[in-house]
């Protein structure tokens, strides 16, 4: 029986949640997977809230449209809670990533998200501390390689370095893996 995780992604414009999306779907697709990632437009401003998605099957996909009913989301922007209806169609076993200093009981209780499991991780302070800027989301791709399995952390390091490495300075490459790595180590599951 075939195995498909389908992702909803939470942020805001400028962000990087659309590149993180598209690493998720590239690290799947190195090892073995079929995966979709595409980002949902509207009049997309800097900062205006936005959607991305992520697919990942055992098996090639066959359809294309929005994730309705995700098996998990990921919300890179914290001030989207009580925004935007972040669980919307969320399967109630489904998981929740977010990037926040707080609590997985704190961000349950925010959700009145009773059951499934909750990981946070504090994405904004690692990125301040890495990159001197808000920018959390490619990290939140540890948590996933953590919280899922669905991804290994080493292809999603050995792919940040390879299309980052195209774009920026090894320098800021390298922040990114550091990153990776502590997501991977830092994320609290509730």
């Amino acid at each position: 029986m075939s195995q498909m995780t389908e992702i909803r992604w939470h942020g805001r414009a400028g962000q990087g949640v659309v590149t993180a999306g598209e690493l998720l779907a590239e690290s799947a697709m190195v090892e073995g997977k079929y995966f979709q990632s595409f980002p949902e437009y509207g009049s997309e401003r800097m900062g205006a809230p936005i959607k991305s998605y992520t697919r990942i099957s055992d098996e090639p996909i066959e359809f294309h449209c929005p994730i309705l009913d995700p098996d998990m989301i990921i919300v890179v922007n914290p001030n989207l809670l009580g925004v935007v209806d972040l669980t919307e169609g969320l399967k109630p076993e489904g998981t929740v990533i977010i990037n926040t200093p707080d609590s997985p009981a704190e961000i349950r209780a925010k959700l009145g998200f009773e059951k499934g499991t909750v990981w946070c991780l504090d994405a904004t302070k690692i990125a301040m501390e890495e990159f001197r800027r808000d920018i959390p989301s490619t990290m939140m791709l540890g948590v996933v390689a953590k919280a899922t399995g669905i991804i290994n952390l080493e292809p999603a390091i050995e792919l940040t370095r390879e299309r980052l490495g195209e774009k920026l300075r090894a320098e800021i490459v390298e922040a990114n893996v550091r990153t990776l790595e502590r997501a991977y180590s830092e994320c609290v599951k509730g």
